[in-house]
């Protein structure tokens, strides 16, 4: 059966088509996270399925959605996908900038108790991307800057993110040998080893990085979560081995997920609490 053509925007049956609002949007936020987490565009009536959702109340729903630019419709192949909308509002969020404002105190703080630099970092691909860089008086000089962007498997910040990603979406970002570049000539090298290291350090609450990105250079991060224990960003602090003994990187390390876990509070957000349902999304 061939899927209905997205309706005019500001009609009222597609504006009108669920029972009650709150519903609607909720579904509305379910369908685009459906799309952003899919490698694919998809039917309609796949995301119906996936979301229990009735497949006219669906199409109603995909229609107000391509209306306003935020999913878009692709006829030939009977799918939906997201739409250039969502790339502005993504682009909104980076210029307002408002995890690195709810970040720097935070950050500042645990820089005067810690006396290293502290970093704000997101994950962007299969790289990290460093937002937000605090330092003491004295800072210890480093690769990492704002606007760099490191291997993800190979960074603290990078894989107190992956930790916390679905099987799927680590296998889509890191698909082949060739996904896992070096820089010293450490860190791993497939997907088995990368899933030992993120099953370890997620179960510790932290993440380690030994010499990976520079010789010298030690570094422990834990991860800030949203509202749906999605992991958004990660706070790290680098430090020079020789500073710190192996013996005291734990402690240094519960300060870092302190600040972490204040992050998440001001973001309302939600650290997993399921240890075995955490196993699930990383062993499979």
């Amino acid at each position: 059966m061939a899927e209905p053509a997205p309706r005019q925007r500001g009609t009222k049956a597609a504006r009108g088509s669920m029972n009650s609002n709150v519903p609607a949007v909720r579904t509305a936020v379910a369908v685009l996270r459906r799309l952003a987490a899919s490698p694919d565009p998809l039917p309609a009536a796949a995301l119906a399925r996936a979301l229990n959702v009735p497949r006219s109340s669906m199409y109603h729903l995909l229609s107000v959605l391509v209306d306003e630019g935020l999913v878009v419709h692709l006829p030939e192949r009977h799918r939906y996908g997201l739409g250039l909308g969502v790339f502005e509002l993504g682009s909104a969020y980076l210029r307002h900038d408002p995890l690195e404002h709810l970040a720097r105190p935070l950050l500042a703080r645990l820089v005067s108790e810690v006396g290293d630099t502290a970093h704000l970092a997101v994950l962007h691909g299969a790289e990290s991307l460093y937002l937000l860089k605090v330092q003491p008086e004295h800072p210890t000089t480093l690769v990492t800057d704002v606007g760099v962007r490191l291997p993800a498997h190979l960074t603290a910040s990078g894989r107190a993110l992956l930790a916390h990603l679905p099987q799927e979406q680590v296998r889509a970002l890191f698909p082949s040998k060739d996904s896992f570049p070096t820089r010293t000539g450490t860190g791993p090298r497939n997907l088995p080893e990368l899933r030992s290291m993120l099953n370890s350090e997620r179960r510790q609450g932290w993440a380690v990085e030994d010499g990976l990105v520079t010789p010298e250079l030690a570094c422990v991060a834990a991860p800030s979560f949203d509202h749906n224990g999605h992991p958004v960003a990660s706070i790290a602090v680098p430090f020079r081995r020789t500073a710190r003994p192996p013996d005291t990187w734990p402690l240094l390390a519960e300060q870092v997920r302190a600040t972490a876990d204040a992050l998440t509070r001001r973001l309302d957000g939600t650290p997993p609490s399921e240890p075995a349902q955490l196993r699930r999304r990383i062993d499979g």
